[in-house]
C-alpha cells in the first residue's frame, strides 16, 4: 500500500516534538540575549575592547598570525579556521564590556583549540558539509518515500534518517568544542590578569548562556530525530 497512511495525513501526533524544541531553542536565545545585555552595560576595569583583549590573548598564546576582524551583526562572533580569523561583532569588536570581552575571549579559545590540533574541533570541521547535506535532503527524502509504495518508501525514508542524524552528530559535537574553548577563555582571561575575579564570574554567566543556545541546539535536534523515527514506524505499520 502507499505511505499515505502515515497519521492519515491529517492530525499529527508528531508535531509536538517540533513545538517542544522551538520553546526550548527560543527559551535558549532569549536568555543569551538578556544575559549579554545585562553584562554588556558593565565595562571591564581594563578598559579594553573587545578586539584588544582578542589581540592581547592571541599574541600572548604565539598566534600573531591569527587576524582579528570586524563583522556586522549581533552576536555574529565566530572563528574562521579556514583562513585563521577572529571576527567580532558590532556588540563586541569595539565594546569595553565585560560581556564583550568574554565574547572575544570565547572565539579566541577556538584560535588556540585550532592551534593545538584539538580533536573535536577538527571533527566538527570535516562533519560540516556531511552535516549541511544531511539536513537539507533529509526531510525530502521522508517526504518522498511516504507517498511511495512500502517497500520503496521504507528505505527512502530509512536514508532520510541516516542522513539526518550527521546533523544531529554535528550538534551533538558542537557541545564539547564550545565549552572547551570558554574554559580556555576564562583561564586566559584569569591568567594574563585581563579582568579580575568579580569580572570573570560575569563573563562565565555570558558564556554559560551562549552554551546553552547549544544544549538547545541538540535537544531540538534529537526531538527531531525521534519525530522522524516515530513516522517510520508509523509507516511501517501501514504497510
Amino acid at each position: 500500500m502507499m505511505g499515505y497512511g502515515y497519521y492519515g495525513m491529517m492530525f499529527d501526533p508528531t508535531y509536538i516534538f517540533i513545538l517542544i524544541g522551538v520553546a526550548i531553542s527560543l527559551i535558549a536565545s532569549a536568555n543569551v540575549k538578556s544575559t549579554f545585555a545585562k553584562y554588556n552595560e558593565i565595562d571591564s576595569d581594563s578598559g579594553l575592547r573587545g578586539c584588544d583583549v582578542a589581540k592581547r590573548i592571541l599574541e600572548l598564546n604565539g598566534l600573531c598570525d591569527v587576524a582579528v576582524e570586524h563583522v556586522s551583526g549581533d552576536l555574529t562572533d565566530h572563528y574562521d579556521p579556514a583562513t585563521r580569523t577572529v571576527r567580532l561583532s558590532d556588540t563586541v569588536y569595539g565594546e569595553r564590556s565585560v560581556a564583550a570581552i568574554g565574547v572575544a575571549a570565547h572565539e579566541c579559545g577556538h584560535a588556540i583549540q585550532h592551534q593545538h590540533n584539538y580533536a573535536p574541533l577538527g571533527f566538527r570541521s570535516a562533519l560540516v558539509p556531511v552535516a549541511n547535506i544531511g539536513a537539507t535532503i533529509s526531510w525530502p527524502l521522508v517526504l518522498v518515500g511516504l507517498f511511495m509504495n512500502a517497500s520503496l518508501g521504507k528505505y527512502l525514508i530509512g536514508a532520510g534518517i541516516i542522513m539526518f542524524m550527521a546533523a544531529v552528530l554535528f550538534h551533538v559535537v558542537t557541545l564539547p568544542v564550545e565549552f572547551n574553548a570558554s574554559r580556555r577563555a576564562l583561564a586566559n582571561l584569569k591568567q594574563y590578569h585581563i579582568i579580575d575575579d568579580n569580572e570573570v564570574d560575569m563573563a562565565k554567566s555570558v558564556l554559560v548562556a551562549a552554551a546553552l543556545t547549544y544544549v538547545a541546539g541538540v535537544l531540538s535536534a534529537l526531538l527531531q530525530l525521534l519525530r522522524l523515527v516515530l513516522i517510520a514506524r508509523s509507516f511501517t505499520d501501514d504497510e
